[in-house]
This record gives structure tokens, C-alpha cells and sequence, in this order.
């Protein structure tokens, strides 16, 4: 599958293409709970919902390791200025 780089080098999958999935997914379980459906298109669209639900959880997981990894980036730069009077040892 072909990703598109946006400008500041994101993929396109990412601008997006999360709701959007969730969105489908949303729609295939109402149309799945109204009933009214044959047997061949309801398999078909459980199908797909359960191709969609894995992508969703396999982006949710991503996404949390990047805000991890994004987060103990953080921690290490962030110091207190020098004489900041809530940083014990300090004079003040």
C-alpha cells in the first residue's frame, strides 16, 4: 500500500485516515444493527469492520508509543532555569 507524504513529512494515512476508518467502522455497525440486510452482504461488511477494527487498534498502539516516546524526549530536556526558587537547593 502507497502512503502519501503530506509538507511536513507525515503520512497521509495519518492526516486522517484514523477517523476516517473509525468513521466506515461506525457506519458498518449501524447498518449491521438496522437488519435488513442478506446474509452474503452482512458477512461481507463483518468482514470489513473486523479488517477495519485491527487497522484502528494497530494505529491507536502507534500512536501511543510515539506520545511515550514523545514524552521521555520531553523529560529529558526540560530542566529548571537556574535559580528557579521551586527547585530546592537553590538560594534565594
Amino acid at each position: 500500500m502507497e502512503t502519501k507524504q503530506g509538507n511536513d513529512g507525515r503520512d497521509a494515512q495519518q492526516d486522517g485516515g484514523f477517523d476516517r476508518k473509525l468513521e466506515r467502522l461506525e457506519a458498518l455497525v449501524a447498518e449491521l444493527e438496522q437488519g435488513g440486510l442478506g446474509l452474503e452482504p452482512a458477512i461481507e461488511r463483518y468482514q470489513e469492520g473486523i479488517g477495519l477494527l485491527k487497522e484502528c487498534h494497530r494505529a491507536l498502539e502507534r500512536y501511543q508509543r510515539r506520545v511515550e516516546e514523545l514524552s521521555r524526549a520531553a523529560e529529558g530536556e526540560i530542566r529548571p532555569f537556574e535559580g528557579d526558587p521551586d527547585v530546592r537547593g537553590n538560594a534565594g
